[in-house]
């Protein structure tokens, strides 16, 4: 009797703490992901045991399922307004917007089992995961990676509407975006990691890492990024065996031809972090080292951050209070970038002899790495950017609410915004869009606009009660700016949010304009020179009597002043404005 009740307590002991291994851990050959089920089962057992531990679902995702956020705090404060009176700093980790990239997901369901069961949560530190964002494309589950070394199965890049998440966030077609701006804004993270895994080429090392670059970044947390939070996590790693590359090897041909710093730009998760002033990171496990490897890479990279997020609580926190407070009154904003091909560096590089050998495909040469054939060598590292394009911020901007989407990301994005009181004519800058290039075929679902050219105009604009007024001194001004300047790579015109602005609306009939044009002509005589002296220029135009009659038509009272002006206002005085 007493064995059998000795065998049955065992049984009882037994089932919960087996109850806390991750379907990874579970597996027999350590090469499974979980489903996105099986990860929300997980985190609510766990947060049923645990009273450090919250899941919180945010919003509604493009298949029909919320965004779960989970939440560990030692002082069991889930409330990120009273977290930020008691000086505490965010981590936001994001796992999953590649589902086909599942490490993150994996390994933090194993990560805050242990914080938890080890008491080990850090003390001035809210760590909150997205336990999967793409939850669409991980229930569509295959193999649709055909360049990576497991897992057995995983999910799908696009998500139900077969957008690229990681392409997504300044324009937010996705209820996933939505929901994910939604949580960055309510908790205001001091840093966030976004786990993936890589392409290129083939290496020694399991991790690469993407930082935020440098020159885009605010130059107060680049020197602390440079010089502390990533040369420490670069020391971390290589002694727990996980010595990692910056990310950029062989992705634009062989790596001995040299490594180059990723741009990421605001329509991915760092660099829309970046316009919200807070440090960022992205891992980048190898795609050919095995899903346990890449796995173990990713939770002790997760470990080391929070460790150093923890020493270095205070200084993160005063960093952020100076970064934003500096970015208030920042006057000059970048908003596109190249890379200065004249300033190089050099790294050690660990890689494969890379050769050529006959496909038997082709029968035609392909490239192979050798791994018995492993080497150390120093190759040209390229990590430095400088600005292709630059605007200085106005006083304010003035935004017609017509334009209901820029208002609501604004809002989402907690952009401070006043209305106009009442109907009013404002002198101010518009911009009229000299020209731009469109791309031939769609790119995340648009056709992005690049080389913008602007011809501004001071004009006296009617606005109307309502209309919104942004005025450009707060601390979400890169946001502002970077997505209100036509020219910014990711602004909101290049993402096609005001295009209806391109086209004309009203023409001419020609037999009945010849007389209304004759009759311009004799009566301004200015318009009569301007027109002989295109026709002087352009011997096309001499030979066409379209040409010259739409040329009137353009420089006449009747041609619309609307067609390519851009709506949004450049309030370049301070005006007093009534505002409600």
């Amino acid at each position: 009797m007493k064995r059998s009740l000795f065998l049955l307590l065992a049984l009882f002991c037994f089932i919960p703490a087996r109850a806390q291994l991750t379907p990874f851990e579970l597996s027999k050959n350590k090469n499974y992901s979980a489903t996105h089920a099986e990860v929300i089962a997980y985190y609510q057992t766990l947060a049923k045991q645990y009273p450090q531990m919250r899941t919180i679902n945010y919003g509604m995702t493009d298949v029909g399922k919320p965004l779960t956020l989970v939440v560990l705090s030692k002082g069991k404060v889930f409330d990120p307004v009273l977290i930020k009176k008691q000086n505490k700093r965010v981590l936001l980790i994001n796992n999953g917007i590649h589902p086909g990239e599942p490490e993150g997901i994996d390994a933090s369901m194993m990560l805050t089992r242990d914080l938890l069961k080890n008491k080990k949560l850090p003390n001035d530190v809210v760590i909150c995961i997205i336990a999967v964002y793409n939850i669409d494309g991980n229930m569509n589950r295959g193999h649709s990676r055909a360049n990576q070394n497991g897992p057995d199965a995983y999910g799908f890049r696009g998500n139900y509407r077969n957008l690229d998440l990681n392409r997504d966030f300044i324009k937010a077609d996705s209820r996933n975006a939505l929901a994910f701006e939604q949580i960055l804004n309510t908790w205001q993270p001091e840093v966030l990691l976004d786990n993936h895994v890589s392409d290129g080429a083939d290496y020694q090392y399991v991790m690469t890492l993407i930082e935020t670059q440098k020159d885009k970044q605010n130059p107060l947390l680049a020197d602390y990024t440079a010089k502390v939070m990533t040369a420490d996590l670069y020391k971390g790693m290589k002694k727990s065996g996980f010595e990692m590359i910056p990310y950029g090897a062989g992705e634009s041909g062989l790596p001995d031809s040299g490594i180059v710093s990723f741009m990421e730009t605001p329509r991915f998760s760092t660099g829309f972090a970046a316009q919200h002033n807070m440090i960022s990171y992205m891992t980048e496990t190898h795609m050919l080292k095995p899903f346990d490897k890449r796995l173990y890479a990713t939770y002790s990279f997760m470990e080391h951050l929070i460790a150093i997020c923890q020493r270095d609580a205070k200084v993160i926190g005063d960093l952020r209070k100076k970064v934003d407070a500096e970015v208030s009154r920042q006057k000059t904003f970048g908003l596109a970038w190249n890379l200065d091909e004249t300033k190089i560096d050099t790294i050690t590089f660990k890689g494969y002899e890379a050769g050529y050998k006959t496909s038997e495909v082709s029968g035609l040469k392909r490239l192979f790495y050798d791994r018995d054939k492993p080497y150390t060598k120093t190759v040209r590292f390229f990590n430095t950017y400088k600005a292709s394009a630059t605007a200085d911020k106005p006083i304010a901007y003035v935004i017609p609410q017509a334009w209901g989407r820029v208002i609501d990301l604004f809002k989402l994005n907690r952009v401070a915004m006043r209305q106009l009181a009442h109907d009013t004519t404002l002198n101010l800058q518009m911009y009229y869009i000299a020209d731009y290039k469109t791309g031939t075929r769609p790119y995340e679902g648009h056709y992005i606009h690049t080389g913008v050219k602007l011809s501004p105009v001071e004009s006296k604009i009617k606005f109307y009660a309502g209309d919104y007024v942004v005025y450009v001194n707060q601390p979400i001004n890169r946001y502002i700016v970077e997505t209100l300047e036509p020219q910014g790579v990711d602004s909101f015109f290049a993402w096609n949010f005001f295009d209806s602005v391109l086209g004309q609306k009203e023409y001419f009939s020609d037999y009945v304009f010849e007389d209304i044009a004759a009759d311009l002509l004799k009566k301004d005589p200015e318009l009569r020179k301007k027109l002989d002296d295109e026709k002087t220029k352009d011997p096309k135009m001499a030979n066409s009597a379209a040409a010259q009659l739409n040329f009137v038509y353009r420089n006449s009272p009747y041609f619309e002043k609307t067609y390519l002006r851009y709506p949004v206002g450049r309030l370049l005085t301070d005006t007093k404005l009534d505002l409600k």
